[in-house]
């Protein structure tokens, strides 16, 4: 009898254990989700001890200091008018992270940059690289919110022209909305050829319609506190995919985060919105791929040139050394002068198009852009 009830009591204690685990499991996720954070150091706000509207990041990387002082001398305040913006309550700042090679001169060059203008966040633990960027989402966000006690946490590309009033003007209305996740909302299909622009190699992951979930765009979007926390804390466990818009979408689908589909986030060249890019040859993509396909026993490649800017390429020219032998099969997308090939007989190029040509050749050619004039209408 003894034994029995033993048995009996063993068996309240495992419920009861039981019972306690999930409730401490409950108020994890519940704390999670309200984005309480670990004890860490963090700025208040601004000196004056008032909260900030909103930490803006401005993506940028090892070769962008032309682009850098470009928004230096526009949207951007100087090192001098920092404190002044910050007082409104806004802290910008150029994220970036160190090289591969750490303490090489990548790494020395931008801290000399930020010694002498005071506007960098450098991440120490994220690897500054191309097939890393979608990671970079994580240490910004966590960086940030560690480090600043703001409403809102704003990514921005460094090839765009903020209007920065105009995006005071959209936080301040958004004040005291939790769960915020706010830009210019899209999907699309998603891109399985690798080698082409936005390639995504985990493409089947996402469906026989291979169609991506709504999220905002990559060039500009907006974390509410909490979302930004929440990444904080899990950052270790969050699934970063090809690309850091679609990461973020990613991780937006499961939390409660209300989605804000913003047109003034929206890349415009109407004026109306609240940034335009700007335009350079590194918005040319060029992508080539192999078609299967040969002509006279040479292999016949397809070549994608594709325009990501808000303007429009009135003209595109691509270094093209060693093209002028080579026969292409449709010639009047492209004509060769010397070192240069002009890219759509001399017609424009419009925003989020692309333009393709083929040529046979043994061996992919290099054609990199060289120069291009372009339109904002």
């Amino acid at each position: 009898m003894a034994f029995l009830s033993c048995l009996a009591w063993l068996y309240i204690a495992g419920r009861d254990l039981e019972r306690r685990i999930v409730e401490a499991e409950m108020e994890l996720t519940l704390a999670k989700s309200q984005g309480y954070l670990r004890k860490q150091p963090q700025e208040s706000g601004t000196s004056s001890g008032q909260k900030l509207l909103a930490v803006i990041g401005v993506y940028t990387g090892f070769g962008g200091r032309l682009r850098r002082n470009i928004i230096r001398g526009s949207w951007m305040s100087k090192a001098d008018d920092l404190a002044k913006l910050e007082e409104r309550g806004i802290v910008v700042r150029f994220v970036i992270g160190r090289s591969a090679n750490r303490g090489d001169s990548l790494d020395r060059n931008i801290d000399e940059e930020n010694h002498a203008m005071k506007d960098f966040l450098i991440l120490d633990h994220h690897e500054e690289d191309q097939e890393e960027l979608p990671k970079k989402a994580k240490f910004f966000f966590s960086t940030a919110v560690q480090m600043w006690d703001a409403d809102f946490y704003v990514k921005v590309d460094d090839n765009i022209d903020l209007k920065l009033d105009g995006l005071i003007e959209l936080l301040q209305s958004r004040q005291g909305q939790d769960s915020a996740y706010i830009g210019c909302m899209k999907s699309g299909e998603v891109v399985t050829e690798e080698g082409r622009p936005w390639y995504e190699p985990e493409w089947w992951k996402f469906g026989d319609q291979k169609s991506y979930f709504r999220h905002a765009a990559g060039s500009i979007f907006v974390l509410s506190k909490n979302l930004a926390r929440y990444i904080n804390i899990n950052s270790a466990s969050l699934k970063a995919y090809a690309h850091d818009d679609t990461s973020v979408g990613s991780w937006m689908m499961g939390v409660q985060a209300t989605y804000i589909d913003d047109s003034r986030l929206c890349c415009t060249y109407s004026g109306q919105g609240t940034y335009e890019y700007e335009c350079f040859p590194g918005n040319v993509t060029v992508d080539q791929l192999p078609t299967g396909e040969e002509v006279m026993n040479k292999t016949v490649w397809k070549v994608i040139v594709g325009n990501k800017c808000s303007c429009t390429f009135e003209e595109v020219k691509l270094f093209c050394a060693g093209f002028q032998s080579i026969k292409t099969i449709n010639s009047s997308v492209i004509s060769k002068s010397q070192n240069l090939c002009l890219v759509n007989d001399g017609l424009p190029i419009y925003p989020n198009t692309e333009v393709t040509f083929t040529y046979a050749w043994s061996r992919k050619i290099a054609l990199v852009p060289f120069s291009l004039q372009e339109y904002c209408s």
